[in-house]
This record gives structure tokens, sequence and C-alpha cells, in this order.
């Protein structure tokens, strides 16, 4: 369903002579095709399901991030903006994010049901916050919150 859409956001970019929008989206579709590529075996020559593809937008959503880290560090305006501008198209392929309460309750439940009562038991609560969650979170914040309610 998302590569069909992302498919006829490149044909709308194209209809609207939005060069910024379409070459955002090119980036995403070369991307998915690595991606898919990398994942084909000899029994599977289907593409990745949609939860793989959230996870590679939030890594492009991340990559963009420290790279305007890295240009505002060095006085690259032109290029901050630049990369802002493909985070807003990116972001328009994900569902809406949670707040900060919503992953905390996510990620107590997600403790509570994995019955976590030490970090070894991380890997459990962050397989399922994954499952239930993709593309709606921050994984790296929600493993902060994991980490302390395990060690509380």
């Amino acid at each position: 369903m998302l590569r069909e859409k992302l498919n006829e956001a490149m044909k709308e970019a194209m209809r609207a002579r939005d060069q910024a929008a379409l070459g955002t989206i090119r980036l995403i579709l070369a991307k998915l095709k690595d991606t898919d590529i990398a994942a084909r075996t000899e029994a599977n020559r289907e593409g990745v399901a949609d939860d793989k593809i959230l996870s590679m937008l939030q890594g492009m959503i991340k990559q963009r991030n420290e790279s305007i880290v890295l240009y505002e560090k060095g006085s690259r305006a032109d290029l901050v903006s630049k990369e802002k501008a493909e985070i807003a198209v990116i972001e328009r392929f994900l569902p809406k994010q949670m707040d900060e309460a919503a992953v905390e309750a996510a990620v107590k439940e997600a403790v509570a049901s994995a019955g976590a009562t030490s970090i070894k038991d991380m890997g459990g609560v962050m397989a399922a916050l994954k499952a239930k969650y993709a593309g709606q979170m921050d994984f790296a914040k929600a493993s902060g919150a994991a980490k302390r309610l395990v060690q509380s």
C-alpha cells in the first residue's frame, strides 16, 4: 500500500513540476529498491513489507537530521534548508508521530506485557514496540524510556 502511495506521489510531483518533491521521492524509491534487493532470497522475491518501509523512512529522516547539525556547524544555510525540505516530503508518508505521553504509555504497556524486569529483557520490549508502532515513534527515545522503567 505504501509502495503504491509513493509511486502515485511521484506522478503527482511530475504533473505539478515540483522538482524538490520529485527529487526526494525518487531518492525514497531508490532506497526502497536497494532495500528490496538486499532482502531478496530464493524463496521470497517480493519486496519488503510496509513496516520495513516505515523504518527505512525514519532512517532517512534521521540521516537528514544528522546532516542538518553538520551543515549548521559549517554555516551552510542553503544545505540546511534543502535537508529540511526533504524531511518534510518524507514525513508525508509516515503515520502521525506519537507524542511523549503516548510513547511513555506504549512503553509501559510493552514492559508490562513482556514481563521485563532487567536490561536483558529489553530485546523483547523493543521488538513488541517495533511490531506495533512502526513508523509512529522514535525508537531511540522509546528505548531510553524502557531502560528507565526496567531499572527502576
